[in-house]
C-alpha cells in the first residue's frame, strides 16, 4: 500500500504544478475573512445568510494561543501546509489527492464570538462537489476533540 500511496503522492505533486496560484489576495478585509465569490466551491463562516455560509469552529474554553495551536495541529493531521500566521490569522493550503488541485483555507480567531472563523475555497473550477464544506466539517470534529 505504501508503494501506491507514494506513487499517487508523486503524481499529485507533479500535476499540482499545472494549476495556477491563488488568483485572490489572501488575508483579511476590514478585519474579516473575504466573502466567497459566488461559486459553489467556497465556504465561509463570516457571512450568515450567504449560500456559502458554514458555522465557525467553536473555541469553547480555549484561549487564543491554545485554539491556534490546536488548529495548527489539525491542519497538519489533515495534510495541510501552514503558509502564513499573522496574529489571529492563519492561512493554509490543501492539495486534493490524485488531481493535485490546491485549495486555500483561512482562519481568524474571533475573540468576540469565542470562535474560529473559517474560509475554504478552491483555486480552480466552479464546483468542488462539496470538498471544501466536507473539509471544514472534518476540521470541526477534530478541533472539537482538541478543546
Amino acid at each position: 500500500m505504501d508503494i501506491i500511496n507514494s506513487a499517487l503522492k508523486g503524481l499529485t505533486d507533479a500535476a499540482s504544478g499545472f494549476w495556477p496560484a491563488s488568483p485572490e489576495k489572501a488575508g483579511l478585509e476590514n478585519g474579516k475573512l473575504r466573502p466567497c465569490p459566488g461559486t459553489p466551491n467556497c465556504v465561509c463562516s463570516e457571512y450568515p445568510g450567504s449560500p456559502a455560509w458554514i458555522a465557525p469552529l467553536s473555541a469553547g474554553k480555549l484561549a487564543r494561543d491554545e485554539a491556534l495551536a490546536a488548529l495548527k495541529a489539525v491542519i497538519g493531521e489533515m495534510g495541510g501546509v501552514l503558509v502564513k500566521k499573522d496574529g489571529d490569522y492563519l492561512a493554509a493550503t490543501f492539495t486534493v489527492p490524485l488531481f493535485g488541485f490546491t485549495d486555500d483555507v483561512e482562519f481568524r480567531f474571533d475573540r468576540e464570538a469565542g470562535a474560529v472563523q473559517v474560509r475554504s475555497a478552491s483555486r480552480l473550477g466552479f464546483s468542488d462537489l462539496g470538498v471544501n464544506r466536507g473539509r471544514v466539517e472534518d476540521m470541526r470534529r477534530r478541533f472539537d476533540k482538541a478543546g
